[in-house]
């Protein structure tokens, strides 16, 4: 495992984090239950591998990911730097419409009162005194930054967190959030299919903030071809995937027979071969990746043996573009 500094803050973490939105399971994630058990194993099996970075959020499974991880973190909390986010509840007192989900009305908001309910609620669901690292989940463009900052610095002020990181934003967004205090880091998605947010590399460098990269694999898609001939229920994130619908699912596939010959050559799967392409867009990059089973998670951390080439990036790269291009 590799290492690296959240920013500017003393918080040392594994550059490849466990991404626990799966853990919420509900009509999201409808192919498995989760249960307490079942975490603890991942937990240790995190630990024995060097993963050390945990993201979850209050709105994974309307918080079920929240507690079935504060359940299962005790006696190993101090082994994680435990992430989760704020600016998104389902109190239904105040702020935006965002969706509805399992039968709840989610809202965003960035109100001081709100982040910081969303932050004691999390604490007691999370079963700890502090959270390593919070995110704004979503950004707002009715309250002011400064008002939302500022309770942020309060909170870590009292102890509550550590850090603060920003997540589906804009560059523009993290210029403005570092006038009123540090940001650790952004949480955006970015991906060999979608790269949008590579304009966002420089302004990390500027602040010396963590990239952390969500969606890496698109919620599967880019794991290898066998995801295209499963069934999922119909609120399943995956059965809305454009990737299940021509000319999409063709396409995939030929990037995938594209890519066989240098996943033989390196001796590794898909997955990981994608993912060490991720890792050469950014030297401050931080890999998100959720997990239910051992296998993936050890899949996962091979990412680090593999040396590609620049011939090599280019080429995946290249496979890629079909499928970007499809209008």
């Amino acid at each position: 495992m590799k290492y690296q500094k959240l920013g500017n803050t003393d918080i040392e973490v594994s550059q490849v984090s466990f991404g626990a939105w799966g853990l919420g399971a509900g009509n999201v994630w409808s192919d498995m239950a989760v249960d307490v058990h079942m975490v603890e194993n991942l937990l240790d099996d995190a630990y024995e591998l060097g993963i050390n970075y945990i993201d979850t959020a209050p709105v994974y499974g309307i918080g079920h990911s929240e507690t079935v991880l504060g359940q299962a973190l005790k006696g190993r909390r101090d082994r994680f730097i435990l992430q989760t986010k704020c600016s998104l509840n389902w109190r239904n007192e105040g702020g935006e419409f965002e969706y509805v989900r399992d039968g709840y009305t989610v809202n965003r908001d960035h109100r001081a009162e709100a982040v910081r309910k969303d932050v004691e609620d999390s604490l007691e669901r999370l079963g700890t005194d502090h959270i390593d690292a919070l995110v704004v989940h979503r950004i707002s463009r009715t309250v002011p930054v400064q008002e939302t900052m500022a309770e942020l610095n309060r909170l870590k002020e009292e102890g509550k967190i550590r850090a603060v990181l920003i997540s589906n934003s804009q560059p523009a967004d993290l210029d403005e959030y570092e006038q009123y205090g540090y940001v650790a880091g952004v949480q955006e998605k970015f991906s060999l299919l979608d790269d949008a947010n590579r304009a966002y590399f420089d302004t990390c460098s500027k602040y010396n903030a963590v990239f952390q990269v969500y969606g890496s694999l698109e919620e599967g898609f880019l794991a290898g071809p066998g995801i295209l001939d499963r069934q999922f229920g119909p609120d399943d994130v995956r059965a809305k995937a454009k990737y299940m619908q021509e000319p999409y699912r063709k396409a995939l596939k030929d990037m995938y027979a594209g890519l066989e010959e240098m996943c033989q050559g390196h001796g590794c799967s898909f997955a990981n071969l994608v993912q060490a392409w991720t890792l050469r867009q950014y030297d401050a990059l931080n890999l998100l990746t959720g997990f239910r089973r051992r296998h993936t998670m050890e899949d996962t951390c091979r990412v680090f043996d593999i040396r590609l080439n620049d011939e090599e990036v280019s080429r995946i790269s290249a496979l890629a573009e079909a499928i970007k291009n499809i209008k």
